[in-house]
């Protein structure tokens, strides 16, 4: 049976401030992206998030970013090398503790916002994130676009490389993300992005922003949580998904 892994960005609220249905989305997806506390999340939020997460068989991901939480971890910052090393460490350090004590484990890193689109595309950034990834525990996977920096750094630390593909996001004739500040960045219509998983699954393939097509390589599929329609997408596309025989699970081990 064909499998596809579901992932989205979660625990991302901070204190009283809560952002998406996080509960409605643990049930949809197969792996969670929780925030670190960088762009967002907090303590509480981490431990809570990996708690459901590991209660529901989905697994954990290492949602690490800039830090940043005016800006959400979408604005490019100027990191000393050392320094972003050193704030990737932290912020795995975190989350791997957060996964110990919910009695699962972080498997895999995805970077967020802007540290994940300038490393996928910056081969110094990508060798900086990966080297502290590999530091930390070589036996972590790193979820990136596919050809990027990210997973090339991967390969050269010995990680494993998940290529990633993403259901409500424009693409860009080259493959890469439409910068969020352009219309029609961002997708909203539940039926026509579940459609469009689809044709990524099975295909390979996606129409891009000009109307040409961009080949789409998909070990995982991102649906983001802060969107306002990001639940109702994630259970189309696991519908029609499952209405064509393929099944959702991780790709990397729910637990230790």
């Amino acid at each position: 049976m064909t499998t596809i892994d579901l992932n989205s960005d979660l625990g991302e609220g901070f204190g009283a401030w809560t952002l998406g249905d996080d509960a409605a989305m643990l049930d949809v997806v197969s792996s969670a992206n929780i925030a670190c506390g960088a762009h967002a999340g907090d303590p509480s939020t981490m431990l809570t998030t990996a708690r459901v997460a590991a209660e529901r068989g989905v697994a954990v991901g290492a949602h690490v970013a800039y830090r940043d939480l005016a800006g959400f971890g979408r604005r490019p910052l100027p990191v000393a090398p050392d320094e972003l090393y050193a704030d990737v460490v932290h912020q795995l350090g975190a989350a791997v503790a957060a996964a110990a004590v919910a009695d699962t484990a972080v498997t895999y890193v995805k970077p967020h916002g802007a540290l994940y689109n300038s490393a996928c595309a910056d081969a110094g950034l990508a060798e900086v994130v990966v080297r502290a990834v590999a530091d930390v525990d070589a036996g972590l996977a790193v979820l990136a676009l596919p050809g990027s920096e990210l997973l090339l750094a991967a390969e050269r630390h010995g990680l494993r490389a998940v290529a990633e593909a993403f259901a409500d996001r424009a693409y860009e004739p080259d493959g890469s993300l439409v910068g969020r500040g352009r219309p029609g960045a961002v997708l909203h219509d539940p039926e026509a992005v579940a459609a469009r998983v689809l044709r990524m699954v099975t295909d390979g393939t996606a129409t891009a922003v000009d109307g040409s097509e961009v080949v789409v390589q998909a070990d995982s599929v991102c649906v983001h949580g802060d969107s306002p329609d990001a639940v109702a997408m994630a259970r189309a596309i696991r519908r029609v998904l499952t209405e064509q025989g393929i099944g959702i699970a991780p790709f990397a081990p729910a637990t230790a």
